[in-house]
């Protein structure tokens, strides 16, 4: 009887496992659709070829390396991974598959190259762009992965991420910014007096049609990183994740709402979409712990957060067309460091350290990988093919041929 209840958790666990993940891979449709939308109506085919490609490949270089640089035979507390290819086999005693695992890892690590594509969108060449993924998805991600989820040294000094408000969201945003810096602006986003020009999106049922995905797909972000769903503890855990991840994203959306009316008297959607996606970063450190209200909180914060964030870019002329550095980057760093405010075991000042660590070296490693492609192909188009758009440039194809001349 007890080898009977045993194989039913693990099935269950690992069933919930791959549904989890399942939800998180439909994200990438939710990154697609939320970057088709912002960008304008030439270079929507090309945003949309990356983020297929991305996935894509991001699935291929975890498959062949990047678990294993993340999760397999790699010392405790260390900070140097074994460096093998593919995923290991299965550990005795396990509450669930190894290949439920890998499944609902390599998601994630797709979702870390997302948040890239929209910061560049709209003047980076595809195939700098996807050489780049390659880097990021096979040797950067898993190596400070390994240094947190994987047992390493971040982890032995306390840090907390329960679902990747920095292991995944920071660590995103953090390789986005080198891109930024080296890239530049896009043609007239800035005025030489300073002055900034809106370049409107193309499509915002799109747009929120892709953030709607991203916050359903969130329920198995945050959910499926609980691991285990076979007992009523866990169970009843899940049920608080949901909540305050849903709480998080509402009050975020509201938050954003408000501001956007205080400031220019009007109801801004992109900014309102972003509060809502900078809530779910935010709450993503740790669903666990915080009552809804104060997961609530967490989220109305975040929602204030991301407009500023937003405008501060500006000032800064380092041009996002989605805003994903603050979605991801700023409200990313803010969930690492509430954590201590509810669970007991996080401290401020580790918080602050583990933040530290992955983006200084998110952003340095990535930054000498774009600059080594900008030296060798270079990583922008030509003015003549930022101005045409990228979709006839790249892909030979418009996604709205009937309303172009």
């Amino acid at each position: 009887m007890e080898n009977t209840v045993t194989e039913l958790r693990f099935a269950l666990d690992t069933f919930y496992f791959l549904m989890s993940g399942v939800l998180v891979m439909w994200m990438a449709a939710g990154f697609a659709m939320l970057e088709a939308g912002l960008v304008r109506s030439k270079n929507t085919t090309e945003i949309l070829t990356k983020n297929v490609v991305l996935y894509a490949v991001a699935c291929t270089m975890f498959l062949l390396v990047g678990y294993n640089i993340m999760y397999v035979d790699n010392a405790a507390g260390g900070w140097l991974p074994s460096f093998g290819g593919l995923i290991g086999t299965q550990a005795e005693g396990a509450s669930h598959s190894l290949e439920s695992d890998f499944f609902f890892q390599v998601v994630f690590v797709a979702t870390a190259m997302s948040i890239v594509s929209g910061a560049v969108a709209e003047r980076m060449k595809l195939w700098s762009f996807l050489i780049f993924t390659v880097f990021l998805t096979a040797f950067i991600y898993p190596l400070e992965g390994y240094w947190t989820w994987g047992g390493g040294f971040l982890s032995e000094a306390g840090f907390s991420d329960f679902a990747g408000s920095g292991i995944v969201h920071l660590a995103g945003a953090a390789a986005a910014l080198a891109a930024v810096i080296l890239l530049g602006a896009r043609k007239g986003k800035y005025g030489k007096d300073g002055s900034v020009h809106p370049i409107p999106g193309s499509n915002m049922p799109l747009a929120t049609l892709g953030a709607f995905i991203l916050w359903m797909g969130w329920f198995g972000f945050n959910g499926g990183s609980q691991l285990m769903i076979s007992d009523a503890d866990n169970a009843s855990a899940v049920g608080l994740i949901f909540v305050n991840t849903n709480a998080s994203a509402a009050t975020g959306a509201i938050a954003a709402l408000l501001v956007s009316k205080f400031k220019w008297g009007k109801a801004d959607l992109t900014m309102i979409l972003n509060g809502a996606l900078a809530g779910l970063v935010a709450i993503t450190a740790d669903p666990l712990s915080p009552s809804p209200l104060f997961a609530a909180g967490i989220g109305a914060a975040a929602g204030v957060i991301v407009v500023y964030s937003i405008i501060t870019f500006d000032k800064l002329k380092l041009d996002d067309p989605v805003g994903a550095l603050s979605v991801h980057g700023v409200c990313g760093l803010f969930g690492l460091l509430v954590v201590p405010m509810n669970n007991s075991d996080a401290s401020f000042i580790t918080q602050l350290y583990g933040a530290a660590v992955i983006f200084g070296f998110v952003f340095t490693a990535s930054l000498i990988v774009w600059a080594v492609i900008k030296a060798v192909m270079g990583i922008r188009v030509t003015a003549e093919e930022e101005e045409t758009g990228m979709d006839l440039h790249d892909c030979g194809l418009e996604a709205y041929p009937e309303f172009t001349d």
